[in-house]
Parts: C-alpha cells; sequence; structure tokens
C-alpha cells in the first residue's frame, strides 16, 4: 500500500495543492500567494509555499502527466513543433528544448548546455519514447535538429520554414512569463523540474478560450478543476 506524500504536514492537502496550482499557473511571487492565502483566512508562510511546490509539483505534474501520455499514444501524432530557448543560469546559458503538438500541447521540455546534435538526438528520443513518432516534426535552421534525425531515421519527415513554426515560438510565453516573476533559475535541475511541471499545468488548463464559445469553455474549465480536484484522490 502506497504512504500517504501529505503525512508529515499540518496543513490539509486542499490547501497544499491550492497553493501549488496558484504558483505554478500563474505568475505570481511566493509572497503574493501568500497574500492570496491570507485574504481566504489561511495562515501560511512564503517559505512554505515554497516547499510545497517543489515537493508536490513534480507529484501532482506526474499524475497529470501520465494520464494524458497515455491517451496521446492511442491517438496519431499528426506533427510536432521543435525550439529551443536561451536561459540564463548564474549567468551560464542553457537551452529549454520544447516539443509542442499540432494543437499547441507541450509534449516535452529538456534543459541541455549545449544545443548540439548530441542534445538534439537525446532530446528527440526523449520524447518519441513517451509519445510515440510523429508524421511531421517542424523545426528552425538549426542543423542539430537534421543531424539527429538521420540518426533516428526521420529525416523525410523535418519541414523547415519562416513561419511554420510559430506555434511553438508561442508555446515559450507563459514560460517566460513565469520565469520573470521567479528572478529566473540558479540551478540546472531547478529548472528542469520546473519546466516539466509548467508543461504539464500548462496543458492541464488551456482550454482553448479564443477557440470556443463562453458556455463550452465554462463546461471545459469546471471539468478540468474537477480533474485536478481529484488528483488527490489518485
Amino acid at each position: 500500500m502506497l504512504q500517504n506524500p501529505f503525512r508529515y504536514f499540518k496543513t490539509s492537502p486542499e490547501i497544499i495543492q491550492l497553493a501549488v496550482m496558484l504558483y505554478v499557473r500563474f505568475p505570481l511571487s511566493l509572497r503574493n500567494v501568500e497574500d492570496l492565502l491570507h485574504e481566504r483566512g489561511i495562515d501560511v508562510c512564503h517559505e512554505s509555499v515554497r516547499l510545497w511546490v517543489d515537493r508536490f509539483g513534480p507529484l501532482f505534474a506526474g499524475k497529470i502527466r501520465v494520464k494524458r501520455a497515455s491517451f496521446m499514444r492511442q491517438v496519431t501524432q499528426w506533427k510536432w513543433h521543435l525550439d529551443e530557448v536561451f536561459v540564463k543560469i548564474n549567468g551560464e546559458t542553457h537551452y529549454l528544448w520544447r516539443a509542442v503538438d499540432h494543437e499547441g500541447e507541450v509534449l516535452e521540455s529538456y534543459v541541455t548546455k549545449t544545443r548540439d546534435k548530441s542534445a538534439a538526438l537525446r532530446f528527440l528520443k526523449k520524447a518519441m519514447k513517451r509519445y510515440g513518432a510523429p508524421r511531421t516534426v517542424v523545426t528552425d535552421r538549426l542543423r542539430s535538429y537534421g543531424a539527429a534525425m538521420k540518426v533516428i531515421g526521420n529525416i523525410g519527415r523535418q519541414e523547415v520554414g519562416r513561419h511554420l513554426n510559430n506555434r511553438a515560438e508561442n508555446s515559450h510565453l507563459p514560460f517566460r512569463r513565469r520565469e520573470r516573476a521567479m528572478s529566473r533559475f540558479r540551478r540546472l535541475s531547478n529548472l528542469q523540474k520546473f519546466a516539466s511541471t509548467h508543461a504539464s499545468f500548462y496543458n492541464h488548463f488551456n482550454l482553448d478560450r479564443h477557440l470556443n464559445r463562453r458556455p463550452i469553455f465554462k463546461s471545459n474549465r469546471d471539468a478540468a478543476l474537477l480533474e485536478w480536484r481529484q488528483l488527490l484522490a489518485a
């Protein structure tokens, strides 16, 4: 029987889950979350919020990721968009690789110190192991992608164009807003952990507000919140 991960915490799991969701989903600081909880009559320290996010953020994200990955492996992977962004850690440049599907779902986030063929190959293998092989892969003009796809035998599925990869470029914006609120990162391991956690939370609550009519959006939002609360019992 699995042990209760909240067994050593005096605060209720529902409050911990709410604090984690507020911090990861929205571009708030730890003290912002502390103030929001205080307005609801919940007295916690911002350092407690930091501990909860570090400990339970990956736990909730993992539950979301397992469910969505099992579903997505059953459907055809039409098109992936791959891109990498520069992230500074203590003044040193690192690279955050991201794979996004044709609907904007963030499939994989992976942090490396380089963006050569070896790093691109590790990133591709990690994403394809979890979600399967796509029919088409859209990338920018970085030659590491082509070199890695030659090794995999996927070079015939690559598409490169000036504006074809806007889907991946736009997927970086929510993470960039979250990064600024956190005053950047200090360790590579922290960046990897938070990037994966943020991607899962973003996928779960990304309801395509601009595409759906108001009643449909409200119904989807209620379903997402209900599913989120059920993670405690999963």
